[in-house]
């Protein structure tokens, strides 16, 4: 039994679709501005989505993934579950997610958190064997758990403050992958997929991410910008991370090539990530 449970939860990406959880959770408490019953219901359905899309990628990318010392013990290539079943968990997830927020949260949730699941598997993956700039639009993927909340909270996703959000995660996850493909970069190209090294030398491509993460620093402080905050002192705190986000990663990035350094900036940016939520969240529930 809990040789199965850790299958399903590697097969579900269990830590990632976790903070597609607490993005939804995000939007949600943004709009509502409370931490509620109601909040539950729209979060495991987006969750189970997560888990769902997660467990096709699996299936979809099953034969690189046993190509790569990083992937190649992941379920389907280690045989601990056959393909066939693995799509089946996906379905029945996704199933599952789609009807509970659709009775939760209504159809426009449903649908975006469907549009989630079709951007990510039927154009971004897909794409990554295409180009090394998959990454770009494949980050919109980012945009949509928070607007999921947002709207499963009652809010209307024209409204500055969710899309201003929503942008931050979109852009948030174009120097998340860049800086891992700085270490597992010759890992892809094994497996078949285009990538960055074979078109820029390694200082262009740390230069490349330090412009990217610089933007996404950036993109947090239009959140307060465009009114996404209530008070003033939340604009300033993000400002104070930005800036420490910034700073670290042109150190580790542009001024030093030490590659261990390199892998910091990946731990800075998840980090940036978690503290931007925590600060919004704070800043809607006070």
């Amino acid at each position: 039994m809990l040789k199965w449970l850790k299958v399903l939860a590697e097969l579900g990406k269990i830590r990632i679709t976790i903070a597609v959880s607490l993005s939804t959770s995000l939007g949600y408490i943004m709009y509502s501005e409370r931490i509620d019953s109601g909040i539950f219901w729209p979060v495991l359905g987006l969750w189970l989505l997560a888990m769902g899309s997660a467990a096709l990628n699996h299936y979809q990318e099953r034969l690189q993934d046993a190509l790569m010392d990083r992937t190649r013990s992941r379920p389907i290539p280690s045989g601990r579950i056959s393909p066939q079943s693995a799509l089946l968990v996906s379905f029945l997830w996704s199933l599952l997610g789609a009807l509970i927020l659709l009775w939760s949260a209504g159809f426009l949730a449903m649908q975006l958190g469907l549009w989630a699941l079709i951007w990510y598997n039927a154009i971004y993956t897909p794409l990554k064997r295409k180009t090394p700039f998959a990454v770009i639009p494949g980050s919109a993927i980012g945009a949509f758990p928070p607007m999921v909340g947002w709207v499963a909270a009652g809010g209307s996703l024209g409204h500055p403050k969710i899309l201003m959000t929503a942008f931050f995660f979109f852009l948030w996850q174009i120097p998340h992958f860049w800086l891992l493909i700085q270490r597992f970069g010759d890992q892809y190209a094994e497996a078949g997929f285009p990538t960055l090294q074979k078109i820029y030398s390694e200082l262009q491509i740390r230069r490349i991410t330090f412009i990217w993460t610089f933007a996404a620093a950036t993109s947090a402080l239009l959140i307060p910008a465009f009114g996404g905050t209530r008070y003033l002192i939340t604009g300033f705190v993000i400002l104070l991370g930005a800036a420490f986000l910034v700073a670290q990663s042109g150190m580790h990035l542009i001024v030093n090539s030490n590659p261990a350094l390199a892998r910091k900036s990946f731990l800075y940016i998840n980090i940036f990530l978690l503290f931007v939520m925590l600060v919004l969240g704070t800043d809607a529930i006070i």
